[in-house]
């Protein structure tokens, strides 16, 4: 992710391409997607991330929530 873009670009462009490997027979868990995104985020999103991990069970939230909660 680009300092510049934000959570909604990265977030858009993201889901597309989950679309299209999954089009392509590859399963993907949100949680290991999550987890990858997680880690790519600039430093800016870093708090609300750790808040994030500490009070939500990301395990049971797909990537489209947790992403709309940043």
């Amino acid at each position: 992710m680009n300092d510049s873009e934000t959570i909604k670009e990265y977030s858009e462009m993201l889901l597309s391409i989950m679309n299209k490997i999954q089009l392509l027979g590859s399963k993907f868990l949100d949680s290991r997607i999550i987890k990858k995104n997680f880690v790519t985020v600039p430093e800016r999103y870093k708090a609300s991330i750790t808040t994030l991990e500490n009070t939500k069970n990301m395990s049971n939230d797909s990537l489209a929530e947790l992403l709309s909660t940043l």
